[in-house]
């Protein structure tokens, strides 16, 4: 069980984002993307006690602080740029499917840089697990041939920030990895916090954040930027666990899929398609491969 400690991780991760995907829909059409972020932003403050004490000034690397605070600005324009494709018009038949893909940059990443080893199971789980999540994103028109995917496929700006967001959730995902070989969970982690401080007190100064939001939505936000930090969190956990960033993104992402799924059929009222649900055992199967292990004889 000791070696599997990174699966844990990354199912809680998982886990963590699918509540976060469940309460951004409460508040995604009250406010804009910059006060979004400023409230995940807040809730993110939140989840520091978990680390700070873990925090010793001996262990701080400035190599690896730099790079964690520049891989999470890559992030946070990862999330203004997904919204701002929607804002131009964007398709939500390309943009979601497009963007969920983001596993395959990190394992394109970890196979072709890292040097990462996967054995034939795992293989055969990063293809089980790519069908799921798009099933999972209710975007079966992917599949099924219909126009509404292929035919939106066409150079427009909107595609462009969506294709952005692609890479840079991909490749923030892969530095993960890196920057976890510099420094500690807590250090990597305080620099993901610092780095969302920063953003948003520049979103501040320029005047993009829309202060008028309810209360209500400012509570829900800031619990949506907990989850959120918490699932940023826990991937960094199953990376000092020495987890391989092209299994711990495709179970994160999968399951992640899965588990807001469920959470809108429990609490939104949404009925449970045949889409999802072989989309959830896809991705339960292709989760169970992934973490496979080789048994070393002597």
């Amino acid at each position: 069980m000791k070696e599997k400690r990174w699966l844990v991780y990354a199912i809680l991760a998982a886990a963590s984002w699918g509540i976060w995907g469940i309460l951004t829909k409460f508040i995604s059409g009250d406010i804009n993307p910059f006060a979004t972020h400023f409230m995940f932003t807040v809730g993110a403050l939140f989840t520091l006690p978990l680390v700070l004490r873990n925090c010793k000034i001996k262990e701080a690397n400035v190599k690896g602080i730099s790079l964690g605070i520049g891989a999470s600005i890559l992030a946070v324009i990862g999330n203004v740029s997904i919204y701002q494709s929607f804002n131009m018009g964007g398709q939500a038949a390309v943009i979601i499917p497009l963007t969920n893909l983001y596993p395959l940059i990190t394992i394109v990443i970890a196979l072709l840089i890292f040097k990462e080893k996967l054995n034939w199971i795992n293989g055969l789980g990063i293809f089980i697990v790519i069908p799921a999540i798009l099933l999972l994103s209710g975007q079966s028109s992917f599949f099924d041939g219909s126009d509404v995917f292929y035919k939106n496929i066409e150079f427009q700006v909107w595609l462009i920030f969506a294709i952005l967001t692609l890479f840079l959730f991909g490749i923030f995902s892969a530095l993960q990895k890196v920057i976890s070989n510099y420094l500690s969970t807590g250090w990597a982690y305080l620099s993901f916090v610092v780095s969302s401080v920063l953003v948003s007190v520049c979103f501040f100064a320029f005047g993009l954040i829309d202060f008028n939001f309810s209360e209500k939505t400012f509570w829900l936000g800031s619990s949506a930027g907990f989850l959120d930090g918490l699932g940023v969190l826990s991937i960094y956990w199953a990376y000092q666990v020495k987890g391989k960033a092209s299994k711990v993104s495709s179970i994160a992402a999968a399951l992640q899929q899965v588990f807001t799924v469920i959470l809108a059929i429990v609490f939104l009222d949404e009925m449970l398609s045949l889409d999802a649900s072989i989309g959830i055992f896809l991705a339960i199967l292709g989760a169970y491969l992934l973490s496979f292990e080789t048994t070393k004889t002597s």
